[in-house]
């Protein structure tokens, strides 16, 4: 069970969310405005924000935007709901910190099996640290038990996505991984969705790593794959 908090305006979309993840046995809190929602964001502890963008009062952008920059609140899961379909949406939404991007209208057992999928990345690791739980790779170092990342000693905050991405990644460092893998693999999506999210996903790792962000390289026209050696400091990708 997981505490979800859905954001929308609409009575009866509302209603239908929260009456559907309820019977997957969630429980379920509401919110139909963008300050209300941040309310009970600081409130409740939450597993994962349903999120509408077109709000009448705060866009939904402004809430995950606030939301991921809070140190408090970042770690919380946060999937926009929205009729804008555009790339350049879904990409802004990414960039901002979503963790998946849900366009209206929508089949309610999707929604449901995403919903699933995000929590199971976000979920936290309750065991001690073993091993194959931690790396240190050149100026990298990751705790994945822990949720902690530092480069060159100073510590970086990863959301659960990112952090799935860049161990994925590694353990298959040196081989390439397309994008239809990754998607697969990391968000459990089919396929057939929009690659532009890997794409977007990739930069944001890229820019939170800094100088560790050269070992995620870009293999032009197949994907992405993780430096054999941390030796390699040159970027094969131009990007």
């Amino acid at each position: 069970m997981a505490r979800i908090l859905v954001v929308e305006d609409e009575s009866d979309i509302r209603q239908i969310l929260a009456y559907n993840l309820g019977q997957a046995g969630h429980e379920v809190f509401t919110a139909d405005r963008g300050a209300a929602a941040l309310d009970l964001v600081q409130k409740e502890r939450l597993d994962l924000v349903l999120l509408d963008l077109m709000l009448p009062d705060i866009s939904g952008l402004e809430v995950c935007r606030q939301l991921k920059s809070d140190p408090a609140l970042r770690e919380v899961p946060v999937m926009m709901l929205t009729a804008r379909s555009e790339e350049i949406d879904r990409v802004v939404g990414f960039e901002l910190g979503a963790d998946d991007y849900v366009v209206k209208p929508f089949s309610v057992r999707e929604l449901i099996l995403r919903v699933q999928a995000v929590l199971r990345r976000a979920r936290p690791v309750t065991s001690g640290a073993q091993p194959e739980d931690e790396l240190i790779f050149g100026h990298l170092r990751v705790d994945r038990s822990a949720h902690r990342t530092w480069v060159d000693g100073e510590e970086i905050t990863l959301t659960p996505l990112e952090m799935k991405l860049l161990w994925t990644l590694y353990q298959r460092r040196g081989r390439v991984q397309t994008r239809a893998t990754l998607l697969d693999e990391v968000w459990e999506a089919s396929p057939e969705n929009n690659t532009r999210t890997v794409d977007t996903h990739i930069k944001r790792l890229r820019e939170k790593l800094g100088l560790a962000g050269v070992y995620v390289e870009t293999v032009r026209g197949i994907g992405y794959r993780f430096a054999a050696s941390a030796d390699r400091t040159d970027d094969s990708s131009g990007e």
